[in-house]
C-alpha cells in the first residue's frame, strides 16, 4: 500500500490552520508544527484553561471563523489525517534529495530536539513587531502593542490601570479598545499617521467596505470609552523612576518632525507602543527562498522559488488575518494537488484568490500611511539604549558611522556589537539601520532561534523518538 504524501505546516496561526485543513481535506497527511501550547497564533490567542474565562470571545472579532477552524482541525486530528505538534519551536528546515527535515526544540526550555520529515512544507511563520527606540523605552511598564494584546488575550492581564497606546498601524485600534473594555483607563491613543492621507486613498477603501466598517466599529468603541485620540502625534519620551510614570507626546509637522512647543505630558503606568509588523522569514531564507521586499516572494499558488516550499500569511507580507486565511487556503490546496501528482486548478480556490488579491491591494495602499515618522531617529538621544541585548547606545551607533566610517548594517554591527545578542538583531535591526542611515538587509541567520550546542552536535543523527516520519 502506498503511503499518503506528507506535508509539514510550520505555524498554527490563521494561515497555518487554513493550509492544514485544506490539505488534509484533499487526502494529504499533515503535520502541523507550532511553538505555542494551543493553536490560533497571536490573532486567535486563547486564555489558559486554568483561568476559566467565561467569555473569551469578548477579546476577539471573527470568533466564528476561529470556531470553524478549531473544529475542522480537531476533526482532522481525530481522523488521523493531521498530527498537531505543540510546543515545537522550529529552528531549521533542510531540503535534501527533494524531501524536507524540520528541526525543532521541545517545550518551554527548548533544550530537547525533535525532527519531522516531510515531502513538502508550508511556511506560515507569521510576523513580529517593529520596535523603534526613544528615551525611556526600556522602563518597566513600556511594552509593545502586541505584547499588551498578548497579555490580555492569553493571561487576562494588564500591566497597569492607566495606559497610553501609541505608535502607528491598525494594531493600535484593537489594543486600545481591548484594554478599555478590560477596565483600563486609556488616557490617549497616539497615532502618527495623518487622517488626510486616507482621503487620498478612497478608491482602496471603497474596495474593502468590510475593513472600513471594522475601523468604524473600533472608532465607536473608542468614543464609548472616552479615549482621547491624538493623530499626527508621536511619543517623545517616557518618564519614571523604577517604572514608567508618564509619557511626553508631541505633534508632527508635514515632514515628520516634532513641532517645538507642542509637547504634552500624560500620566500613565503603561505605554503600549508599536510601529507596525515585519515578516518572519528566517526559515525561508535558510532554505534559499527569494524575498520580495521584507516578505517571502510567492507566485499565484503561494509557491516560493524553492521546489516543494509554499509560504502563506504574514511571512509573505503583513496584511492581517483575513489575508492570511486566504493565502493559507490557497497554499494548502496547491500543495495537496502537487503532492497528489496533479496540476493545481486555480478555479478550486477562485474565491480565496479574489479575496487575497483585493486585500493585498488594500494593504499596499495603506502601508505608506502607516509608515513611522520620517525623522523618528532625531528623538533618539546619544545615551538612549538601542540594542538592549548588548546595551549599545544611539551615540555608539552614530560614532561608528561618523567617526569610524561604517556605511552598512553589518559594519555597524561589527564595530558596536549591535545585533549580536540573543535576538540577533530582530528587535534592534530596524532602529540601528535608521540611526545609521543605511538600508535594512536580510540578517542571513543560519538558525531561526538560539540552539543548544548539544542539540547541534547531535543534529542529523537518527533517533527513534523523531516526532514524525
Amino acid at each position: 500500500m502506498t503511503e499518503r504524501p506528507h506535508l509539514a505546516v510550520i505555524g498554527a496561526g490563521p494561515a497555518g490552520l487554513a493550509a492544514t485543513v485544506a490539505a488534509a481535506a484533499r487526502g494529504v497527511r499533515v503535520t502541523l508544527i507550532d511553538s505555542a501550547a494551543e493553536a490560533g497564533g497571536q490573532f486567535y490567542r486563547q486564555p489558559a484553561a486554568a483561568l476559566r474565562a467565561r467569555r473569551p470571545q469578548a477579546l476577539h472579532h471573527q470568533w466564528r471563523t476561529w470556531e470553524r477552524l478549531r473544529d475542522a482541525l480537531a476533526g482532522q486530528v481525530e481522523s488521523g489525517r493531521v498530527m498537531h505538534l505543540t510546543d515545537h519551536h522550529a529552528w531549521l528546515v533542510e531540503r535534501q534529495s527533494g524531501r524536507f527535515t524540520v528541526h525543532a526544540l521541545l517545550g518551554p526550555e527548548q533544550e530537547e530536539p525533535a525532527v519531522v520529515h516531510a515531502d513538502a512544507t508550508v511556511l506560515a511563520t507569521g510576523g513580529y513587531e517593529k520596535v523603534l527606540p526613544f528615551p525611556g523605552w526600556t522602563l518597566p511598564g513600556v511594552v509593545t502593542a502586541g505584547g499588551a494584546q498578548a497579555m490580555l488575550k492569553g493571561a487576562l492581564a494588564v500591566s497597569g490601570p492607566t495606559a497610553v497606546v501609541a505608535g502607528t498601524g491598525p494594531l493600535l485600534l484593537p489594543v486600545a479598545t481591548g484594554l478599555a473594555a478590560a477596565g483600563v483607563k486609556v488616557a490617549a491613543l497616539v497615532e502618527s499617521a495623518d487622517p488626510r492621507d486616507f482621503v487620498r486613498r478612497t478608491r482602496a477603501l471603497a474596495a474593502q467596505p468590510g475593513k472600513v466598517g471594522e475601523g468604524a466599529r473600533y472608532a465607536a468603541r473608542l468614543l464609548r470609552h472616552r479615549v482621547r485620540t491624538l493623530v499626527r502625534h508621536t511619543v517623545v519620551e517616557a518618564h519614571g523612576t523604577g517604572r514608567i510614570e508618564a509619557v511626553t507626546v508631541a505633534a508632527l509637522d508635514g515632514a515628520g518632525r516634532v513641532r517645538p512647543g507642542t509637547e504634552r505630558r500624560i500620566p500613565c503606568d503603561t505605554l503600549a507602543v508599536g510601529h507596525g509588523m515585519l515578516p518572519h522569514t528566517d526559515l525561508a531564507e535558510t532554505l534559499g527562498c527569494r524575498l520580495d521586499g521584507p516578505g517571502v516572494d510567492v507566485d499565484g499558488d503561494q509557491r516560493t522559488d524553492v521546489p516543494g516550499v509554499w509560504a502563506a500569511g504574514e511571512t509573505t507580507g503583513i496584511g492581517g488575518a483575513a489575508l492570511a486565511l486566504a493565502e493559507g487556503h490557497i497554499a494548502g490546496c496547491s500543495a495537496a494537488a502537487r503532492l497528489n501528482g496533479a496540476a493545481p486548478d486555480p478555479h478550486a480556490w477562485a474565491a480565496a484568490a479574489k479575496s487575497r488579491n483585493g486585500l493585498r491591494e488594500f494593504f499596499a495602499a495603506l502601508d505608506p500611511v502607516y509608515a513611522p515618522p520620517a525623522h523618528w531617529a532625531e528623538q533618539v538621544t546619544d545615551d538612549t539604549v538601542v540594542c538592549r541585548c548588548e546595551e549599545v547606545t544611539g551615540g555608539a551607533i552614530r560614532e561608528a558611522v561618523a567617526d569610524l566610517g561604517a556605511g552598512d548594517l553589518r559594519t555597524v554591527k561589527l564595530l558596536t556589537r549591535a545585533g549580536m545578542g540573543w535576538c540577533q538583531g530582530r528587535v534592534c535591526g530596524p532602529a540601528v539601520a535608521g540611526l545609521a542611515g543605511c538600508g535594512e538587509t536580510p540578517g542571513r541567520r543560519p538558525f531561526a532561534r538560539p540552539v543548544p550546542l548539544g542539540v547541534l552536535a547531535r543534529a542529523g543523527e537518527p533517533k527513534p523518538s523523531d516526532a514524525a516520519q
